[in-house]
């Protein structure tokens, strides 16, 4: 899959990703609180979360990269929602972009090839959990179907402070 501006591949998740995914990640650890971890992760620590995504089935692992070079822009996946059986056809879903690659529609370009692929799976709803103020995540959202259900109020401690998260949900 591509995209006219940029030449954009997007393509599943391999384990020659991990260094770079772990890297983007491990961005969002240290600068920002759009995630709750707080430590940054080695490539090993890494590992399983990476391995969960298979190609196929209900949990997907997909990137974003240059089409020209290695670059990662960015990724999304699928992941159980809980952990328990009833959850089984849930999916929580997240999205992380490059610095670099926002406001490029590569958000848009991964979560459309996200559910494209899942579109044949036994899945009733997705989830997406959001923290606040995050006004781009919750307009890409928006455009894929999610609503907002919920906020947690100050459910989450990071850089000295409490964070809200607010709950989107789409049907599949």
């Amino acid at each position: 899959m591509s995209s006219d501006p940029t030449e954009v591949q997007v393509r599943p998740g391999t384990e020659g990703d991990l260094t770079a995914l772990t890297d983007l990640y491990n961005h969002y650890v240290r600068e920002t609180a759009i995630t709750f971890d707080t430590a940054p992760f080695t490539p090993e620590e890494r590992r399983p979360w990476l391995l969960s995504h298979p190609e196929d089935g209900p949990y997907r692992l997909l990137v974003a990269q240059e089409a020209e070079s290695t670059t990662i822009l960015g990724y999304t996946t699928s992941s159980p929602f809980r952990w328990k059986t009833a959850y089984d056809t849930s999916v929580e879903t997240t999205i992380y972009l490059a610095p670099e690659a926002a406001g490029r529609g590569i958000g848009t370009l991964l979560y459309k090839a996200l559910f494209e692929a899942l579109a044949g799976e036994d899945l009733h709803r997705a989830y997406a959990g959001i923290a606040q103020p995050n006004e781009a995540s919750a307009r890409l959202h928006a455009r894929f179907g999610f609503q907002h259900v919920g906020t947690y109020r100050e459910v989450g401690r990071k850089f000295d402070r409490y964070w809200d998260v607010a709950w989107y949900e789409r049907p599949m």
